[in-house]
């Protein structure tokens, strides 16, 4: 099994702590090799993927809406 995958798998276990320790680890991690930042301030880490989920949901959210409208 690989590292990525037993990681993973822990995931599972920990707690709402533990959780918040590794998201600030894994933050830290790409902090110091400066890999897909965007915005990097006072109120926390914005990185590349962050804004593609943001994006995402969006899009989900208007084609919802639009799907909605065409079947009224």
């Amino acid at each position: 099994m690989s590292t990525v995958s037993e990681i993973q798998a822990a995931l599972q276990d920990l707690s709402p702590e533990d959780l918040q320790a590794v998201d600030a680890a894994l933050r830290s991690q790409f902090r110091s090799r400066k890999l897909g930042i965007l915005y990097d301030d006072a109120y926390g880490l914005w990185t590349e993927e962050d804004q593609a989920s943001a994006a995402a949901a969006a899009f989900a959210l208007m084609d919802h809406e639009e799907s909605s409208r065409e079947r009224s």
